[in-house]
């Protein structure tokens, strides 16, 4: 593989960094080349690296000139952009080569100029339109990549690298005093040194730093603050200082090459930008062990884990960031914990070699995809189902299937049909057309192999006999413009009418290959119908082979939502349906039972916004126990997590109680639905209590008697069961 990448070659800070360490890296497995437009340090420090590179000095048209014929004659497969002037290169170049051109997005376009108007509605603008035209993007955070998203950027064509660095020999750390004499800074070795590494642009927002030290080192009288870096802010920073009274205290390096002696030098670091993607400063702080406190912005929570790895502040707020100064300054073995956790985190995630895997990675899908684009091939893969209605239990599967469906392959293009597909695209990463414009996007049918019904019960006609045609529609359609066709872990049903039995029947049998079902009741209703054409295979419900949070996000949810993570707890959930509000009272006598006799607290969880929380709101304001209603979880992985720490479940919706399934927490349905039912019978453990026979005793008899017989191992079952939706989907997108 043979790749060229153009920069400008003015570039400084992490863009820098990124470029030059990606390029040493790549060489050892690609020939990877560099074209610099502007000769310079950056260019003299690509040679002392041993990166073949070419500089092109001169006018933008003399450069697009030279680097046409580069082009032309060098055999690359693919070309790499960095920077402004460089994607406006191959924005323009990307018509007359038959190569896929990709940018790496260093930051966020629209605050590269912050400060600089003039500049903004010209370098910045020309820049935009340059990116649109790319056919890739590469973003050195998932934020970044959700910053495109929200502009408008299509999802499936951006790919997620972290910047690295070199752990591979270990930081020698210097002497204090050493490296301050080395750094040419004034301060005694004893002092308790803050520190911050960046441009002086107003991105980087150190107005926000020198007025939180000013605040910290009125308490402390040994702190001092050394500023790296140098750019259009300098000037209004040292006045700053002079202004607050610590100029003495505060001491500006300028640019810096010697890492060594400023991270030997500092014992806090600070990143506190208004935007960040992900940078360099906080894995380089990492490879010292030097802690950091940084705003909560871009990808810096990815390695910055409060109280774990670092700390965290909201972009802004001096206040904050004061605080955490002075508890690191005071707590030298807080420091030492948060520093080695840091770097094992970093040195196991962040690496180099992690950096140039992934950016092969990612070379190798682009090559793929661009070569089926060019072929004409059909690749991609389309979801349909009840997506974009807000509902957490739907978002919940759709979160799962995309993340099964992306183990067929990164570069497999997946488009999810929603309601809202503007909220689909942000929330999983993907392309999305409307509902009403399915049947517009004919060209999308013809490039995709395969089409996944999947989701909740979508053929059954008791809430919707028109949803039930607009599905049925969507199979036909999808089978005639050439797709396979799965409907993936469905339940099918209930079909209360003669017609859409028979109609149901008709198009499944004629219009799908496979059917993956979460029930028996469901498959048994498909024969019942008579269909036998497609493939039918019992399964389970997406949703039970999630993996949960990990603990320390379970419990930093339990400490936020007010729950103890000693306390016992019953998770309760209903939805809105004919006669639940009848019932409320014997729920609320139940709960109270169950409290007096188990010493479990409710917990009201919804799973519709719109939906579930004014009823639960309402059982809690008429239960006699006081409870804890939450808001909706929209991060299953957290849901389940969370529902391990209930010792029971008693809910309406299916989803909460498979949720309870994946955690092993006991459960008792409320049977609105004939699926609730048929999930616990499924299960082989839990109960199911028909809403017209809920009473207080009979819930609470229920309840009860679950927590004394425990969950067992069903959830493994579950989970075996529905490893055969992705196999059969395997199955079908590789013919």
């Amino acid at each position: 593989m043979k790749v060229l990448h153009l920069i400008s070659g003015g570039d400084s800070g992490g863009a820098k960094t990124h470029v030059l360490s990606l390029l040493k890296g790549l060489n050892k497995s690609i020939e990877a080349e560099l074209v610099c437009y502007t000769d310079g340090e950056f260019a003299e420090d690509a040679r002392r690296l041993g990166i073949p590179i070419r500089v092109l000095e001169g006018s933008f048209a003399h450069g697009l000139r030279a680097t046409a014929e580069l082009i032309k004659h060098g055999g690359y497969d693919v070309v790499h952009c960095h920077g402004s002037r460089a994607n406006l290169m191959g924005s323009i170049l990307k018509r007359r080569f038959k190569l896929p051109f990709i940018s790496t997005v260093h930051s966020d376009y629209k605050l590269d100029y912050l400060g600089r108007p003039l500049a903004q509605m010209t370098y910045g603008v020309l820049n935009r339109h340059a990116l649109r035209r790319m056919d890739y993007r590469v973003c050195v955070s998932d934020e970044t990549a959700i910053t495109l998203t929200e502009r408008g950027f299509a999802p499936n064509d951006m790919y997620t690298i972290y910047n690295g660095v070199d752990f591979s020999e270990p930081f020698c750390r210097m002497e204090r005093g050493a490296a301050l004499e080395r750094l040419g800074c004034p301060f005694p070795p004893d002092c308790t040194t803050v520190g911050i590494g960046a441009r002086l642009d107003p991105v980087k927002d150190v107005s926000t730093l020198v007025r939180a030290f000013a605040s910290a080192s009125a308490e402390n009288g040994q702190l001092r603050l050394i500023i790296a870096g140098d750019g259009q802010e300098r000037g209004a920073l040292e006045s700053l200082c002079r202004e607050l009274g610590v100029a003495d205290k505060v001491f500006f390096v300028g640019w810096l090459s010697d890492m060594e002696a400023y991270y030997s030098a500092v014992d806090i670091n600070v990143i506190c930008s208004l935007s960040e993607t992900f940078p360099y400063a906080v894995t380089e702080a990492a490879r010292a062990s030097v802690p950091t406190v940084a705003s909560r912005v871009g990808g810096l929570p990815k390695l910055i884990i409060p109280n774990e790895t670092g700390l965290l502040f909201e972009a802004g707020d001096a206040d904050a960031l004061a605080a955490h100064i002075l508890r690191l300054a005071c707590d030298t073995e807080l420091r030492t914990r948060l520093g080695a956790a840091v770097y094992r985190k970093a040195k196991e995630e962040f690496s180099t070699d992690n950096t140039c895997a992934r950016q092969l990675e990612i070379y190798s899908s682009v090559l793929r995809r661009y070569k089926r684009e060019l072929n004409s091939e059909r690749s991609g893969i389309i979801i349909c189902g009840a997506y974009g209605h807000g509902n957490a239990g739907d978002e919940a599967i759709l979160s799962e299937l995309i993340r099964q469906l992306r183990g067929l392959g990164e570069d497999v293009e997946i488009t999810v049909i929603s309601r809202r597909p503007k909220l689909t695209r942000l929330s999983h990463r993907v392309n999305s057309v409307g509902r009403v414009r399915v049947f517009a996007a004919r060209r999308l049918y013809r490039r995709s192999k395969l089409f996944i019904s999947g989701g909740g019960s979508l053929v059954q006609d008791v809430t919707s006999c028109r949803n039930m045609y607009y599905y049925l529609l969507t199979l036909i359609y999808a089978k005639r413009n050439g797709c396979r066709v799965q409907m993936f872990g469905c339940g099918i049903g209930p079909l209360t009418h003669g017609y859409n039995r028979s109609l149901s029947a008709h198009v499944i049998d004629k219009y799908v290959d496979a059917v993956t079902l979460r029930d028996p009741d469901s498959l048994e209703l498909l024969k019942s119908v008579g269909v036998d054409k497609p493939v039918l295979t019992l399964a389970a419900d997406p949703v039970v082979a999630v993996a949960p949070s990990p603990e320390n996000e379970v419990m930093r949810l339990m400490r936020d939502s007010g729950l103890s993570p000693d306390g016992k707890y019953i998770c309760v959930n209903l939805r809105r349906w004919a006669g639940v509000s009848d019932k409320l009272a014997d729920i609320s006598d139940a709960l109270r039972r169950i409290n007096a006799e188990a010493g479990l607290t409710p917990v009201y969880l919804p799973m519709s916004e719109g939906e579930d929380l004014p009823l639960l709101r309402e059982l809690a304001e008429k239960c006699p126990v006081e409870g804890v209603t939450l808001g909706v979880i929209d991060r299953p992985e957290l849901a389940i997590g969370l529902m391990s720490k209930f010792t029971a479940v008693a809910s309406m919706r299916l989803h909460c109680l498979l949720y309870a399934a994946n955690a092993g927490t006991p459960m008792v349905g409320i049977s609105y639905d004939p699926k609730v039912s048929s999930f616990t019978d499924y299960m082989g453990c839990g109960a199911s209590l028909p809403l017209g026979d809920v009473s207080a005793e009979r819930l609470a008899s229920a309840v009860l008697c679950e927590i004394s017989k425990g969950c067992g191992d069903a959830s493994a079952v579950l989970k075996a069961a529905e490893s055969k939706n992705i196999e059969q989907a395997r199955l079908l997108y590789s013919e």
